[in-house]
């Protein structure tokens, strides 16, 4: 969710409004995804790394983050949508983690579409988190080392049980993943848009759809329609 500091500013706002118009966004891209059939939305939210911003605004991002919550979860329960936090909850404030244990909780039932947030993420403290989750298991006697495989890391990962990501969105044309799902999104295809957060509505959303169903995955492999080179040896990605 890139671009609401941008987008504040280019209308000679502060941040924070940028953000508040961000939230909005999310409410509409939502709802969107729920009619398309888009199984799960996963949002980047709050990184670990948010925290070197400004007192004000990090104050106005945990404060959004629990009006975002409070206000949206009896609306998602009736749509059917199931929410799920992904990050590191230590740290957080009490009043955050009261608000997404209890969007949490209210959704918990519901079998329709996912959202998923990120707050307090980071892709590779999710890694860390996973490798020691692992390793304590190892030491309890629950599993032997050796048997340690891509679905034990996958099951230790806080989006255990979602399915990989189809596509990554990055708005504001920024050309990073920022330390975002590093492990699921091995995959994914990327897509850019120049349009801010903000400006992200049912249209951006539309071309991205567009965009992906065009692309041809081959999961390191060929197209069916492509030769294999001499010798029967394919070609990496």
């Amino acid at each position: 969710m890139d671009g609401n500091g941008r987008w504040a500013r280019q209308r000679g706002f502060p941040r924070e409004f940028g953000h508040r118009n961000g939230a909005a966004t999310i409410r509409t891209i939502m709802t969107e995804c729920e009619r398309i059939g888009v199984e799960v939305l996963t949002l980047y939210s709050f990184s670990l790394e948010n925290w070197r911003r400004p007192d004000r605004e990090v104050a106005e991002l945990m404060r959004l983050c629990c009006t975002y919550c409070d206000g949206e979860r009896e609306a998602m329960k009736r749509r059917n949508v199931r929410c799920r936090v992904i990050g590191r909850r230590d740290g957080l404030p009490p009043e955050v983690l009261a608000s997404i244990n209890a969007m949490e909780e209210t959704t918990r039932e519901c079998t329709g579409s996912k959202l998923c947030l990120a707050i307090n993420y980071g892709g590779r403290a999710e890694l860390v988190d996973a490798c020691r989750s692992l390793a304590a298991r190892a030491v309890r006697g629950e599993i032997d080392p050796a048997s340690i495989d891509e679905s034990e890391i996958e099951s230790s990962l806080g989006t255990a049980g979602l399915p990989e990501p189809d596509m990554l969105v990055r708005t504001g044309g920024e050309l990073r993943i920022s330390n975002f799902l590093l492990w699921q999104i091995s995959y994914a295809e990327i897509y850019v848009t120049d349009a801010l957060w903000p400006d992200f509505g049912v249209a951006e959303l539309h071309a991205a759809v567009r965009e992906f169903a065009r692309r041809r995955r081959r999961f390191g492999g060929l197209d069916q329609d492509e030769p294999a080179t001499d010798g029967g040896h394919q070609p990496h990605a």
